[in-house]
């Protein structure tokens, strides 16, 4: 046995802690989806989730989303917003609804009708698709003798 022989066993040792350890901070397969989308997400981004208990893909796959959808909203504010309670995905959904549907609406605004506690989806497809509501006819007779039918 030769006298190098227990550093190259340690080195390899510490190799495979260092990669075991990297693999578990940083989810190359999120790194690899948003570098392939064009999402600009970094791997010191993930390790800071990874480090703030955040789960990445809560935030990096909305992010792509966003980015297809061709909305540009930082991941540091995606990231802000679910530790803050809300829900990234909801917010991101709604934003992508109301571009397409063009009604102005910004991620600020998004984000405080979520941490408002409704869901911010929901509202947006409200005004693209309301809801009519029929009631029945409501009259009154005013003392001239003339009748007033009312629909609400």
């Amino acid at each position: 046995m030769d006298s190098t022989t227990p550093f190259f066993i340690l080195g390899i040792i510490g190799l495979i802690v260092f990669a075991a350890l990297f693999l578990h901070f940083v989810p190359l397969g999120l790194y690899i989806a948003a570098l392939a989308s064009k999402a600009r997400v970094g791997l010191s981004n993930l390790v800071g989730m990874r480090l703030r208990k955040v789960p990445p893909h809560a935030v990096v796959l909305p992010r792509i989303s966003a980015v297809k959808a061709g909305l540009d909203v930082p991941i540091e504010r995606l990231e802000a917003h679910y530790l803050a309670g809300g829900h990234v995905e909801n917010v991101i959904n709604a934003l992508i609804s109301a571009d397409k549907a063009r009604i102005p609406l910004d991620f600020d605004r998004a984000a405080s009708i979520d941490l408002a506690g409704r869901n911010v989806l929901e509202a947006v497809q409200m005004s693209v698709n309301p809801k009519v509501i029929t009631s029945p006819k409501i009259g009154g007779v005013a003392r001239v003798g003339i009748q007033v039918l009312v629909i609400s």
